[in-house]
């Protein structure tokens, strides 16, 4: 059959493997490997795929009936001249953070020469004094990043949004190329594609590199919420594939500034933590008094310098969207460089003539609240009612600093396989970065998200989205017609990647770890917990 006939892309949006009727060349390959197919095997393996799924447990909850998180079939192909722009920008990215980050937390300069206004950040929720000179020991902040990524009607990436505190997601990453590999083998086999099963290694050599200076074999552990946080099952992922232990909070207890582990041979020292925890949860100490899922004296003793928290704390003020529109600049005061990926445009509420020119535009525009997660509190003004407009036009006019607004981006369009056949639908992607202190290494791959409604532009699980496999192609796409029988023969693909671990749980925000964990039951909101739209 021809799976694509008929498929139209409809509205300004980019779609990804179309140019109206003409195929995009790195899809060329894909089409010819999935036109093969009949009607029935492909229902068959999307009905594999989806069972697998609930067989494994990467499910939702939506009206208290479980349903496994849609896998899309179809992939989503880059190529590598447009992976390689998108490295080199997540790279700049971080490493712009990286000194941005350590600035704010010590002597201010950004502020003093005037590029980013010292109110802007310690107004923002997710400052925290006691994150005040508390130097690593590699000078890494952001051991994993997770940066948001849309391409607009153009064509051109764009980046939406930095989540440079606990960023989750990456396990669909591992755990979509697996389910896909065992979907569509043949497909598989024919692409020269880069693999993402080196991601625990990446993070462990990481977090080793940040121990405690004179610590040559440092102890890392994960900790995290517990059980009953959406995310755990990603936390044991990368705990067994790193081989370190999962802890919890009362796993946990400083002593004389060092944190120690209970085990069955008794109290052992642990020099990284590669926290799942919320700033707020961390220590009860410093944040939240009532917080039984960190540990007291954990950040006291970072800043003996005798533990590595990674991330660090206090990164969440890099997350703040209004200091997101500060970042090409920031990019061009620390590096010196123009920023590799652009921002979306995006005007500040606190800036008056920006307020008043959106508060006149506010059915054109979208609103977002600037800490906001998983795509809560956004407003999509050419969607949202009158009596929806006046509300918000109030919240705005309150407190302009909690808000920034943008334009309508028509996120770019993939097919996806919904209700038994082709349509094009909205995606945002999620490249996963790690710092190990020399280098930033971007997994070549990340999450693409989608909203499997039509004409959806919000991502998130709870909007009904889910994910794709995301291949990154080693080299130039090959001609999907044979070559002429005069030029030598192409090497043979590589084996089909297969990787570690079995599947995970739905993954969801961090909002109120301290309530999932003590109301014992699971929330699962989707994957990354962050929004795009």
């Amino acid at each position: 059959m021809n799976m694509f006939e008929g498929y139209l892309s409809r509205g300004p949006a980019y779609d990804e493997m179309f140019d109206g009727t003409d195929l995009r060349p790195p899809y060329q390959r894909l089409r010819a490997s999935l036109e093969g197919m009949s009607s029935t095997d492909l229902v068959g393996r999307v009905e594999a795929l989806q069972a697998s799924y609930l067989d494994q447990g990467v499910t939702f909850d939506i009206g208290g009936e479980e349903r496994a998180f849609p896998l899309d079939i179809l992939p989503r192909v880059i190529e590598l001249d447009t992976w390689s722009t998108i490295d080199r920008g997540v790279q700049q990215r971080v490493r712009a953070l990286e000194a941005f980050l350590a600035d704010v937390y010590d002597t201010g300069q950004v502020f003093d020469d005037g590029v980013v206004p010292r109110s802007v950040v310690t107004s923002s929720s997710h400052f925290h004094r006691a994150a005040a000179n508390v130097r690593p020991p590699n000078g890494v902040r952001v051991h994993v990043s997770g940066i948001d990524l849309v391409r607009d009607d153009a064509g051109e990436f764009r980046v939406l949004e930095d989540n440079v505190r606990v960023p989750s997601g990456v396990s669909y990453v591992i755990t979509n190329r697996r389910a896909i590999s065992a979907a569509l083998p043949e497909t598989i086999a024919a692409h020269r594609i880069r693999p993402v099963a080196s991601y625990p290694q990446r993070l462990l050599a990481a977090l080793r590199a940040a121990a405690p200076a004179g610590v040559t074999d440092p102890t890392v552990v994960v900790l995290t919420p517990g059980v009953y946080n959406g995310a755990y099952f990603e936390h044991a992922l990368l705990a067994r594939t790193m081989g370190v232990e999962l802890v919890e909070g009362r796993d946990l207890e400083c002593r004389r500034g060092r944190v120690m582990m209970r085990t069955t041979k008794g109290r052992e020292p642990v020099h990284v933590i590669y926290r799942r925890v919320d700033d707020d949860f961390l220590d009860p100490v410093h944040f939240r008094a009532d917080s039984v899922l960190g540990c007291p004296g954990m950040i006291d003793a970072a800043r003996a310098g005798n533990v590595t928290l990674a991330n660090a704390v206090g990164n969440g003020v890099a997350d703040d969207k209004l200091v997101y529109t500060y970042l090409p600049d920031i990019i061009r005061y620390y590096l010196a460089e123009d920023p590799v990926i652009r921002n979306v445009d995006t005007w500040r509420m606190g800036d008056e003539k920006s307020r008043e020119e959106v508060l006149d535009r506010l059915d054109e525009l979208v609103l977002k609240p600037v800490d906001g997660s998983g795509g809560k509190g956004i407003v999509i003004g050419p969607a949202a009612s009158r009596a929806e407009l006046d509300e918000l036009r109030t919240k705005v006019l309150a407190d302009p600093r909690s808000w920034i607004a943008q334009p309508v981006v028509q996120l770019s369009t993939v097919p996806t396989f919904v209700d038994g056949r082709l349509g094009p639908r909205h995606v945002d992607l999620r490249p996963f970065a790690v710092n190990d202190g020399n280098r930033v290494w971007v997994l070549p791959g990340g999450l693409t998200r989608v909203a499997l409604a039509e004409g959806e532009l919000i991502v998130n699980s709870s909007r009904g989205g889910g994910s794709k496999d995301t291949w990154v192609l080693a080299g130039a796409p090959r001609a999907a017609t044979p070559e002429p029988p005069a030029a030598p023969a192409p090497p043979p693909p590589p084996a089909p990647e297969m990787d570690v671990g079995p599947a995970l749980a739905e993954l969801t925000s961090h909002h109120d770890q301290q309530q999932q964990q003590q109301q014992g039951r699971s929330r699962a909101a989707g994957p990354g917990g962050e929004a795009s739209c």
